[in-house]
C-alpha cells in the first residue's frame, strides 16, 4: 500500500480560536474538550472510497441555516494528489444536507485546517451528533498539464 497523505489534529490554540468563532456560546474549556473528542478520519470498510470526517461535537442547523464547521484537522498530502470533500449521501437524500461549495478540494501544498460548510436545505432543523459523519473525502491523483 502507498501512502500519500497523512491526517493529523491542528494546534490546540488554532482550533479553540476557530471553534470560539463558530460557536460563540460556548466556552474555551467546552471547545477544548471538543478537541480532545476529534477523530481521525477514517475508512468504513476495506471498499470504501472515502474516509469519513466526524462532527467533533453536537450541534442544530435549523431549516434553512448554514455552518461552517472547524474539524480541528488537517492533511498533509503528496503532490500529484488532491483531497476532496463530499456531503455524506445519508445526509444529503434524507436531510437535504449539502456542501456550500458542492465539492471541497484541498491541494497537496494546503496546511491549513479543513472547514466544512454545511447547508440545510430542508424545512425541518436537524440535530447533528457528537461524532456523526458529517462529510466523505477522497483522496485522488490528478494531471496538471503546463499550458503555454
Amino acid at each position: 500500500m502507498v501512502r500519500v497523505a497523512r491526517f493529523e489534529k491542528v494546534s490546540l490554540r488554532r482550533f479553540v480560536t476557530d471553534w470560539v468563532a463558530t460557536f460563540p456560546q460556548q466556552t474555551v474549556e467546552q471547545a477544548v474538550a471538543a478537541y480532545e473528542r476529534i477523530r481521525l478520519p477514517e475508512r468504513a470498510t476495506s471498499g470504501s472510497a472515502g474516509y469519513d470526517l466526524f462532527a467533533p461535537v453536537g450541534f442544530e442547523l435549523g431549516a434553512g441555516e448554514g455552518i461552517k464547521i472547524p474539524t480541528g484537522l488537517r492533511v498533509l498530502i503528496e503532490e500529484g494528489w488532491v483531497l476532496t470533500i463530499y456531503p455524506r449521501s445519508g445526509l444529503g437524500f434524507k436531510y437535504r444536507f449539502q456542501l456550500d461549495n458542492s465539492v471541497g478540494v484541498i491541494d497537496s501544498d494546503y496546511r491549513g485546517e479543513i472547514q466544512i460548510g454545511l447547508h440545510n436545505l430542508s424545512a425541518e432543523p436537524y440535530t447533528v451528533q457528537p461524532g456523526e459523519r458529517i462529510a466523505q473525502m477522497i483522496i485522488m491523483p490528478y494531471f496538471a498539464p503546463v499550458i503555454e
